[in-house]
């Protein structure tokens, strides 16, 4: 199985290289449903692929399923109104018990307590983590109760069409953009590509193909703001949390956050996607040495490096 996760990009820079030494026959299936509006705008993209590229227009065959199944339209708004609240509940009890986490860390108080804080600190984030996840999960049952995708003929028809196109694919390339919409189409559309077809994702495309999509920002607006899980991924990566633009948006010089980040999603390699990264998986998903990753100690190392 062939997966490689790219960092932010223009295309010339890796991706056309990356899928032009893949070799592979046939057309290449890409994936540009992030740029919402603009997917249709992948001239340079088409440029790099040497006219092999074959858009899967999932944002347009979305567009066509709101505007011929007013049955399921109506469901999903309602779905997307109840995940909105959903969300803004987790937000709000995750940052409380971040804030208490990263409050009592920076407090002098002696070592063996301020470890077991921690832990039960840590313990309480991933609770909520969990709590979200299977809440997500029991409202997409809830939509699939009240529009069952097998019964709507349009999205059926742009499966059955988004299919044909992928078992005629040499590769399959996922573009980045606004990660929530590219999952919500990759989703209902069912692209899940089998372990033969070579996969090759930036950005947004690399963190939608993992098991738990991560949002995070910890220089905006507002200074740092608690990392909240958005979904679940494809699960084509599994057992990372892809972060692009890390250089931009994570504090790397304050361990106490790496820390908190890495020692939350315990289990799964934080896998750091800056510019121009290149990251080529194992036949099961693994990280390969040299990757860039957040160690356990909050400071940023390599797989095979780290201490």
């Amino acid at each position: 199985m062939t997966t490689i996760l790219l960092g932010p990009q223009r295309f010339r820079t890796t991706a056309g290289t990356v899928v032009r030494s893949l070799e592979v026959e046939g057309s290449i299936a890409t994936v540009t449903a992030g740029w919402q509006d603009r997917e249709g705008d992948d001239s340079e993209l088409v440029e790099v692929l040497d006219g092999r590229s074959h858009n899967l227009d999932l944002y347009k065959r979305l567009t066509d399923v709101l505007d011929t199944d007013p049955h399921f339209a109506a469901a999903a708004l309602a779905h997307r109104d109840a995940v909105d609240e959903l969300a803004g509940i987790y937000s709000q009890r995750l940052q409380h018990a971040l804030d208490s986490v990263y409050a009592v860390q920076r407090r002098a108080v002696r070592a063996d307590i301020a470890d077991a804080a921690f832990t039960d600190g840590i313990t309480e984030v991933r609770a909520i983590d969990s709590w979200f996840l299977a809440t997500l999960g029991q409202l997409y049952g809830e939509l699939e109760m009240a529009a069952p995708i097998g019964q709507s003929e349009p999205v059926q028809r742009h499966r059955g069409e988004v299919a044909g196109i992928l078992r005629s694919a040499g590769a399959l390339v996922i573009a980045g953009g606004h990660v929530g919409l590219l999952l919500r189409c990759l989703k209902l559309f069912d692209v899940i590509p089998p372990a033969e077809l070579p996969v090759v994702a930036w950005s947004a495309g690399a963190m939608a193909l993992t098991d738990r999509v991560v949002l995070y920002n910890d220089r905006g607006p507002r200074g740092v703001v608690g990392s909240e899980v958005w979904d679940r991924g494809l699960g084509r990566a599994p057992g990372i949390v892809a972060m692009p633009h890390a250089r931009r948006r994570l504090r790397i010089d304050d361990p106490l956050v790496l820390r908190v980040l890495v020692r939350r999603f315990a289990g799964a390699r934080c896998l750091l996607l800056d510019d121009g990264a290149r990251v080529d998986l194992g036949p099961e998903g693994e990280l390969p040495d040299g990757a860039r990753v957040i160690s356990d100690y909050g400071t940023i190392g390599t797989v095979g490096g780290l201490p």
